[in-house]
């Protein structure tokens, strides 16, 4: 039911710490993937022994660098079957100081950068009549963090423009669901919860602190998201569209 077998996924910041995990379930279910980034020293890193994830070079802040490398690999492999927009860029983190340029860089960084990629898939998965758009939100895009978390540890405090972009992906995952839908188009959104990263959890009394407000009593891990990912970039889930898949162990329950 869920194999992805000669399906070709595109997932943008694929090399990162939830994006590594990610894009090894989808290649273990049988996906030629191709990571999109700006780091191929991170690519090596992150995949040295994988023989079907591949790397491509993309600036998710310009279009023409999208448009290009789209094209690169559709004429390559003839088709794209999934895109994933997980990449983003953020500048600025104070609530009350932060500055116009800081709050446009985030804005543009998360929801615009998202944006850009989905106007460019558009030509290829009209042409094929198929295609699958899975945007990457979060739990910030849901509700506002608890400030009381971060009384201790302010450098973790997540900033106001990140929840306010992927707020907006939620809207423009549902926009472009009803408008794509005629061209048998999926696009849907997963919104993971409490995933720290290897570094930040280092912090062991912050994670602690995250793990109190969860209802399963603990942060999530990388393999935590592997499934929604798989589920929803196989031919499973063709009756499913303009959604938002939370995965949070509960956070957002409360």
């Amino acid at each position: 039911m869920f194999s992805l077998k000669n399906k070709v996924v595109l997932i943008t910041g694929g090399y990162g710490y939830l994006g590594r995990g990610i894009s090894e379930a989808l290649s273990d279910n049988g996906a030629k993937v191709y990571v999109l980034g700006k780091d191929e020293g991170k690519f090596n890193e992150a995949f040295e022994s994988s023989n079907s994830i591949y790397f491509r070079r993309i600036d998710v802040s310009t279009t023409s660098s999208i448009k290009s490398c789209f094209k690169e690999i559709s004429d390559e492999t003839g088709r794209v079957d999934v895109l994933i927009n997980n990449a983003f860029y953020i500048s600025g983190q104070d609530p009350e100081n932060m500055t116009d340029e800081e709050w446009f860089m985030g804005i543009d960084g998360t929801l615009s950068s998202t944006f850009r990629c989905i106007r460019e898939i558009i030509p290829y998965f009209k042409k094929q009549s198929s295609g699958k758009i899975i945007n990457v939100s979060s739990i910030y895009g849901i509700a506002s963090p608890d400030f009381t978390i971060y009384e201790q540890f302010p450098q973790f405090l997540n900033p106001p423009h990140y929840g306010a972009a992927k707020a907006g992906i939620i809207q423009l995952t549902k926009y472009y669901a009803a408008y794509l839908s005629r061209y048998k188009i999926n696009v849907n959104c997963v919104s993971p919860g409490p995933f720290p990263s290897e570094k930040v959890s280092e912090y062991k009394s912050f994670v602690k602190q995250l793990s109190k407000s969860v209802p399963l009593q603990r942060v999530g891990q990388p393999d935590d998201l592997k499934g929604i990912f798989v589920l929803l970039s196989s031919d499973s889930s063709d009756f499913i569209t303009g959604q938002n898949v939370v995965v949070d162990g509960g956070w957002t329950i409360w």
